[in-house]
């Protein structure tokens, strides 16, 4: 398999994903702006799981643009990442429905970490694949992103029993994080 057609396989699942969170927006009952505070807590997750699937979207091209070549290690790899992105629409679904429930938002957050775990071992297939020193590796580096994002989302499950908001921020915090943009592998292809 060519590293297009893994694009555009992942990219179609993406995109399902993004259409399916939408779908689970309800239209608002009423014509004025008191109609559409009880769908704040729903648009609001649906936001930070479309932002979180825009960032899998762009760093996943980004990687597979640095990459020489690929295979079935890095397939399966894909695939983990694509199942645990599957999940997100359920997830903000749940929380968005729940108005930020403890148990709905840490198994958002869940979600959201198996996912981070999985593109963290996605990349590792990648990087075995690639030369001694290639342009992927140097643009990865100590990925100090990823390392923090995971530690975010560790602190931020267990807080979810203890007050949900502070999980949120969390997530939003490592949404932030990575909407900084990141031009390390832009900057390793351009040179």
């Amino acid at each position: 398999m060519t590293k297009g057609r893994l694009e555009a396989f992942s990219d179609g699942v993406i995109a399902i994903l993004i259409t399916i969170m939408v779908l689970e927006l309800k239209v608002p009952h009423g014509d004025d702006w008191a109609a559409l505070r009880p769908l704040v807590p729903a648009f609001s997750t649906y936001v930070l799981s479309f932002v979180f699937l825009g960032i899998y979207w762009n760093n996943h091209h980004h990687m597979l643009l640095a990459a020489d070549r690929i295979d079935g290690r890095v397939l399966w790899a894909n695939l983990h990442l694509l199942f645990w992105l599957s999940l997100v629409p359920v997830t903000t679904g749940w929380v968005g429905n729940t108005n930020l429930a403890p148990l709905p938002t840490a198994l958002y957050g869940v979600d959201l970490l198996f996912a981070a775990i999985a593109y963290t071992i996605l990349q590792t297939a990648i990087l075995a694949r690639q030369d001694s020193g290639s342009k992927l590796a140097t643009a990865v580096g100590k990925d100090i992103k990823g390392k923090l994002s995971v530690a975010l989302y560790v602190l931020a499950i267990p807080l979810a029993f203890v007050r949900p908001w502070i999980s949120a921020a969390l997530y939003v915090l490592v949404a932030l994080i990575w909407l900084v943009p990141d031009r390390r592998i832009e900057s390793v292809l351009n040179r």
